[in-house]
């Protein structure tokens, strides 16, 4: 974030990746949505975007090309940020995302660090896309699923930020990518000096996941939980699958939400008449030996 004198901050951010699903516009619109989402997580609003893409010289047809591209594109416009151009590079694996310009309230920014004891935790997407992205690839995944969760990435966190601007006592937000739940709530926890006590059963999570995560563990699953379980007091009462699920990386997830405990209820009211599904998963406690609880 840059202050400007005067003037609102300057939120910069760049994501891209690999193609997650085999349509090219749903691609494009998923890698828009989930590059929008660092400034809707920090209560900005995204106003100019730059492409960045890698594609194979041979083996992609250009019409796939241009539906990525305009896929992209017509997310950007839904978000009502601008296309100011970009980068391509020639690349044996498809890449393609966008750097990201934003302006947000000083006053009112949202970090990952402000989260308070006391505070309830809401998230506003269920999760599993890491390991349905992988079950794609395999033919592993049944359609009703992939549906879903295509449905929830191509969702832009616009109606969730927008809704949270309007309500009092939110004390820290974060997006849920890449490095899971548990990931990303363990530099929540970190950031604020607290420790994050979630309940597991009441994660919410895309139908038949728990079903799928065995046969379809991803790396990124298998490096978040490397880096991350030495922090996590994961009670034994919690099922291998749903731990497994904790440490999947999101692609465009939903937002990680510390708010007044007071306020929960009213903000899962003013979400859902934005449209935006939130569930309560746990609440924040002072610091303990280790950031997160699982129970």
């Amino acid at each position: 974030m840059y202050l400007w004198e005067g003037g609102p901050a300057l939120v910069q951010t760049v994501d891209f990746f690999t193609p997650i699903v085999d349509d090219p516009y749903i691609y494009g619109q998923i890698a828009a949505a989930n590059a929008l989402s660092d400034v809707y997580a920090m209560g900005g609003q995204p106003l100019t975007a730059l492409a960045i893409a890698g594609f194979p010289n041979k083996g992609l047809a250009r019409e796939d090309i241009t539906a990525i591209f305009r896929g992209g594109f017509d997310k950007l416009r839904e978000a009502g940020t601008a296309l100011l151009g970009g980068h391509t590079v020639q690349d044996e694996e498809i890449k393609f995302g966008y750097a990201v310009t934003g302006a947000v309230d000083p006053a009112r920014v949202l970090t990952n660090g402000g989260a308070q004891p006391g505070d309830a935790l809401l998230l506003t997407k269920p999760l599993g896309t890491g390991i349905i992205g992988t079950a794609i690839k395999f033919q592993r995944a049944p359609a009703s699923t992939v549906d879903e969760a295509v449905t929830a990435m191509r969702t832009l966190n616009k109606a969730a930020a927008d809704a949270l601007a309007s309500i009092d006592g939110v004390h820290s937000c974060t997006d849920v990518t890449g490095f899971g739940l548990i990931g990303h709530a363990t530099e929540m926890a970190a950031g604020g000096n607290v420790t994050l006590t979630i309940r597991a059963t009441d994660v919410p999570a895309f139908q038949n996941v728990l079903e799928l995560v065995r046969k379809n563990r991803s790396g990124g699953m298998v490096s978040n939980q490397e880096h991350f379980e030495a922090g996590v007091d994961m009670a034994a009462t919690v099922p291998s699958e749903l731990q497994d699920l904790l440490y999947d990386p999101q692609t465009s997830g939903g937002l990680l939400i510390a708010i007044e405990q007071l306020q929960a209820d009213y903000a899962l009211q003013v979400l859902a008449r934005a449209g935006v599904s939130a569930w309560r998963i746990g609440v924040v406690a002072p610091p303990a030996a280790k950031h997160l609880q699982i129970r």
